[in-house]
């Protein structure tokens, strides 16, 4: 079973029913005992950091959330998902606090997204719409397989992701960004959301199911 895990971050029935429509069985669940013994973990989310880290702290499926990831449990980001796999974010923290903690599966800071390129050129921010993933189509990501260079995906955010070594792939809006992040040996998180991006995005799902069912036949 994935636990798509609910927060209080919305747009959960949709991942839920993405899953689902690709063969996967996924369950919505805020329980930290479910969401650790879950066979591999989906966090979605629209909204701020802080106060998804806020809550995930207070209930336990922070901690939950990172015993499974640690136990070698594929573990998928969606949005504030991927951004939460970070160790910091800036995105509503309030007075001397600066940011707030994330999972600490990558080093570094989310923050806002810059509103003018280095060209001096305004960009509509937050960016919503389709836009393109570019990365070596040789990465040999699994989350990847079949995705190929320059697809369409729909994106709607302000804040973004640091470059890292977890970068799979970018995506450019005022500035180029990490839209696909991997670390360790199932971790992802997606700038995009591939429940609403037609058949790319549900290849997307597919792959990380193909994930889920590999690592459960070691």
């Amino acid at each position: 079973m994935i636990a798509v895990v609910d927060y209080c971050k919305g747009n959960l029935k949709s991942v839920e029913r993405g899953l689902r429509a690709v063969g996967g069985d996924a369950c919505i669940t805020d329980d930290p005992t479910v969401i650790e013994k879950a066979d591999a973990i989906v966090l979605p989310g629209v909204g701020a950091f802080a106060d998804a880290s806020k809550t995930m702290t207070e209930t336990g499926q922070m901690e939950a959330i990172r015993k499974a990831i640690k136990s070698g449990k594929p573990f998928l980001g969606i949005c504030l998902g991927e951004h939460l796999l970070f160790s910091e974010g800036t995105e509503g923290a309030e007075g001397s606090v600066q940011t707030s903690e994330g999972l600490g599966c990558i080093e570094g800071v989310v923050d806002k997204m810059p509103e003018y390129d280095s060209n001096d050129l305004r960009y509509k921010i937050p960016h919503v719409g389709w836009n393109s993933i570019e990365f070596d189509a040789s990465c040999g990501c699994p989350l990847l397989e079949s995705i190929k260079p320059g697809e369409y995906f729909y994106f709607t955010h302000s804040f973004i992701a640091p470059k890292s070594e977890a970068t799979v792939a970018t995506t450019t809006h005022s500035i180029t960004f990490p839209s696909v992040v991997h670390c360790g040996e199932a971790v992802y998180g997606v700038q995009f959301h591939p429940e609403k991006s037609s058949d790319a995005g549900a290849q997307v799902l597919k792959n990380f199911l193909s994930i889920v069912e590999s690592t459960l036949s070691r």
